[in-house]
């Protein structure tokens, strides 16, 4: 790989065709470019040698599937600010539903984690289910999580919502920068 310096215009459209949570600036150029996957650098994969001890080598990489690496739980939350599927969104909640979505596909062990300790007096904010939340609230207006198990309140104010969003990204160890750039966004 090799690394490139772009102004901060071009990155905000790459970033903004980004199709999913992760993508890297090389997938989403290939995709605009029309090149399709890159094919793996066979000349620096490793080798082994055949069961037979002959010189016939090939690939490693072509006997064993290769794992995604794990992504930058920062770069993840930067990227979805910047998509245009976040800027799309004019409502908070909208906004909200979004942020907790992608929260949860960055590390759904620390969300668990982090939405298990976060309630109010009486109510609870997060549950694996709407009955739950009813139960704490008559007026809670539960709605499901988009690509996660959870149910979550919808019925306060900006500013709750905010708080419920820097007590999960703290909770899940963002720096505080990144996590008043989301609360700012909402």
């Amino acid at each position: 790989m090799k690394t490139i310096d772009v102004d901060e215009e071009l990155y905000r459209y790459i970033a903004g065709h980004t199709q999913h949570i992760g993508e890297s600036a090389s997938v989403i150029l290939r995709r605009m470019l029309n090149l399709g996957p890159q094919a793996p650098d066979v000349s620096s994969a490793p080798v082994s040698s055949a069961a037979d001890g002959s010189d016939n080598k090939t690939p490693a990489a072509a006997s064993r599937p290769v794992k995604n690496a794990p992504q930058d739980p920062v770069r993840a939350v930067r990227e979805l600010l910047l998509s245009d599927s976040y800027a799309e969104k004019k409502k908070t909640i909208d906004r909200f539903m979004l942020v907790l979505s992608a929260l949860y596909s960055i590390d759904p062990l620390s969300f668990q984690k982090s939405t298990d300790e976060l309630h109010g007096r009486t109510r609870v904010y997060f549950a694996g289910d709407e009955h739950t939340l009813l139960a704490s609230g008559k007026t809670s207006k539960p709605r499901h999580i988009p690509g996660t198990p959870f149910w979550v309140i919808t019925n306060t104010n900006t500013q709750r919502k905010q708080s419920m969003i820097e007590q999960i990204m703290q909770g899940m160890g963002f720096p505080v920068n990144t996590v008043e750039k989301v609360c700012n966004t909402l």
